[in-house]
């Protein structure tokens, strides 16, 4: 095995006694000054956090980096090889709307997309917005969006630059490439354009980061001078807006995890009030898209857990006067519809196998698009016009490639548009995807998708990554990834492990794995790991255990509960703070996330349940595997010190294994670094302490 050795001591971070009492309960936390009191400052403005914690987030970075030193030159050719694996000029296939085909794309060796239109029947590309133009002068920079106004003159676009979403709007003319002097600050990114195209509707954030008001800016005036339109007033519900599909439409979507309540904003009339579709009602979630005074809507209403497609007037759309079009069918899971002038598409999902089923309004038929791989990806991808039979898709499987189709609803043929180029090869007959059942504690099959070289010898030696999420309803796609290749020739097994949290098995599913039911989420995974052990993919010691965001919090409860499963743990972006984050009420996400977990503040049985699973909280006096721990600085969703309290602790408690690590992207937030090779760094790392877990540094 290989051994590597940091040339300086880990990190011990100073505790500062500190506990709280709850529900007659008291929790100790004495790594809780690692948290910013000005933390929202430091959202806008990294520069200002605290000197004692920038010390201590340094020398934990350069404790990682010292550990993980030896394997600089495996980093460098993993991403030689995943780089190799991008076609630098890649470009989307352009989306037709009226004369204008608008389309994204990358110029080779360039870190971000540009954007542009050409000819609707082809011709020359011109490009509107440049990202690396507008990122030379950033150390951070993101797209938040980009959308033309209806008359194709004007061009929205967004961008964060610090990492923290707080996107600015500006406006540029596609006459002079020049932006107005319009520009909306702290937003969620997104606008919806009037049919006049002289205003736009936007949402704004608050002081606490949350998306809570719907504003309309007319182009030519200040900021200060916009209108509000909608505000919501329940701290737990974001606020989004998107166009409907017909375009008739601003539709301002409110809700949290378990209710949803949308209203609608004629564009033709941005200055009249918004009108309800249907009043909120706790536990019913519905969304909408519109044919003429028609109303389809997505909806759990009635009891239809895995979800039902309703139809409503549009002048009088309440509750009431829905009725059925697709009639709830229990264990066929309705995740999204689409519809055009002729067509209502949905997306379904059986088993964590999807398919998209097509109805012709003036025939009734109904008829399906699926793959027969024993595990893929679908998924429908819009367009800009709902007068069309035009059907844009694409599919993808852990050995295949994303491709992307064309598919004419009206006579179902089926063009390839798009087949994503390896440009150092690919035969995808040199690897095998399966999937295989796991069957967790109380009897649940679990599905776990599997990615193995053709060639793997099925003696159980094969080191093995295992990754999960299952939470927020969130299904994991069995889709390709280029990057997974250098694990997998380098003898690794990749697998997914669908878990309850998920709604890779429908609604259920979820809700099966959520708030007094969390634990399933992390006995699914383990039960995942035992699986693959007992159908000889890998043994215990030889797997390394992946997630992120939520998925890092369940690499934190595996760990302790499962660790001796694994040889090596990578949590990036870990929320693994629940407890201490879930009674904090002026966190960004905080109140919109009790649906989830819990409300601990309110209730005594939330409290002692996420503190019974609460990763930081349970840390034990025992062996744990390898940790890595990957954090943003100006992260909004799971803030930086969830990580850093984390593995304080594990270093002050555990008594033995190891080790742990800490890595702080200082000038990124929760997607860590921007640009697309830029993002290749970060992976490498996870990647080489994968292998480095394993013994394989070298490889």
């Amino acid at each position: 095995m290989t051994k590597q050795t940091s040339s300086i001591p880990a990190p011990v971070a100073p505790r500062h006694p500190h506990s709280f009492t709850t529900h007659g309960i008291t929790v100790a936390d004495d790594y809780a000054w690692l948290k910013d009191a000005k933390w929202q400052e430091v959202l806008r403005d990294p520069s200002v956090l605290e000197p004692e914690i920038r010390t201590y987030l340094n020398a934990e970075n350069a404790y990682t980096d010292s550990l993980l030193g030896g394997t600089s030159a495996l980093q460098a050719r993993l991403v030689a090889e995943m780089r190799g694996r991008i076609k630098e000029d890649d470009s989307s296939v352009p989306s037709p709307d009226g004369p204008y085909a608008y389309l994204r794309k990358f110029r080779e060796g360039g870190q971000h997309e540009l954007f542009g239109r050409m000819p609707r029947n082809g011709g020359e590309a011109t490009i509107i917005l440049d990202g690396d133009k507008l990122a030379a002068n950033h150390k951070y920079f993101k797209f938040g969006g980009a959308r033309h106004s209806p008359d194709h003159a004007l061009e929205a676009w967004s961008a964060d630059v610090k990492g923290s979403e707080y996107f600015t709007i500006r406006v540029r003319d596609w006459a002079t490439g020049n932006d107005l002097d319009d520009v909306v600050e702290e937003t969620d990114g997104g606008v919806v354009w009037t049919l006049d195209c002289k205003a736009f509707f936007y949402v704004k954030l608050d002081d606490n980061h949350r998306p809570m008001q719907v504003w309309l800016h007319r182009l030519g005036t200040r900021q200060a001078d916009d209108r509000l339109i909608f505000e919501e007033q329940d701290s737990g519900w974001f606020t989004h807006i998107h166009e409907s599909a017909s375009g008739r439409f601003c539709v301002i979507a409110g809700g949290d995890h378990e209710t949803s309540e949308q209203q609608l904003i004629d564009l033709a009339t941005p200055d009249a009030p918004p009108r309800l579709v249907a009043k909120r009602e706790d536990g019913v979630q519905y969304s909408l898209a519109d044919r003429g005074d028609e109303l389809f809507i997505l909806t759990n209403a009635d009891g239809a857990i895995d979800f039902k497609i309703v139809t409503a007037p549009l002048a009088s759309p309440a509750r009431a006067n829905w009725k059925d079009l697709i009639a709830y069918r229990e264990g066929i899971y309705v995740l999204d519809m689409d519809l055009t002038a002729g067509h209502l598409v949905r997306l379904e999902r059986a088993n964590a196998l999807p398919s998209i089923v097509i109805r012709d309004f003036t025939t009734k038929d109904e008829h399906a698009i699926a793959f027969d791989e024993a595990a893929y990806s679908l998924d429908t991808m819009g367009g800009y016009e709902f007068d069309t039979t035009t059907l844009r898709f694409a599919y993808s499987s852990m050995t295949t490639p994303s491709e992307v189709y064309d598919y004419d609803m009206a006579t179902r043929e089926r063009t390839l548009r798009k087949r994503q180029e390896i440009p150092s090869g690919h035969n995808p007959a040199d690897y095998v995807t399966t999937r295989i059942m796991a069957r967790a504690h109380d009897g649940a099959e679990v599905p776990v998708s599997i990615l193995h070289r053709k060639d793997l010898k099925h003696d159980g030696q094969a080191p093995l990554l295992l990754y999960g999420y299952g939470s927020y309803g969130m299904a994991m796609p069995a889709s390709f990834s280029a990057n997974r290749l250098s694990l997998v020739d380098r003898g690794f097994v990749y697998a997914i492990a669908h878990i309850r949290g998920g709604a890779d098995k429908g609604w259920g599913w979820y809700l099966d794995g959520k708030r007094d039911k969390k634990t399933n989420s992390f006995d699914d995974f383990a039960a995942a790991a035992r699986a693959l052990i007992g159908a000889k993919y890998t043994s215990e010691k030889k797997i390394v255990g992946h997630g992120g965001s939520a998925g890092g919090m369940l690499m934190g409860a595996v760990a302790n509960r499962s660790g001796e499963l694994f040889s090596g743990i990578v949590a990036e972006v870990p929320f693994v703070d629940v407890l201490n984050t879930m009674l904090d009420d002026t966190l960004p996400l905080t109140p919109p996330e009790w649906p989830e977990w819990g409300n601990p503040i309110e209730s005594a049985d939330d409290f002692k349940t996420i503190l019974s699973y609460s990763p930081y909280d349970q840390v034990v006096a025992k062996d744990y595997p390898k940790i890595l721990a990957m954090g943003g600085l100006t992260d909004p969703r799971v803030t930086y010190w969830e990580p850093a309290k984390w593995i304080a602790r594990l270093r002050a408690t555990m008594t033995g294994g190891g080790p742990v690590l800490l890595r702080t992207n200082m000038g990124a937030g929760h997607g860590g670094a921007s640009g697309r090779f830029n993002r290749l760094d970060e992976i490498a790392i996870v990647y080489a302490f994968a292998l480095w877990s394993v013994g394989m540094a070298e490889g």
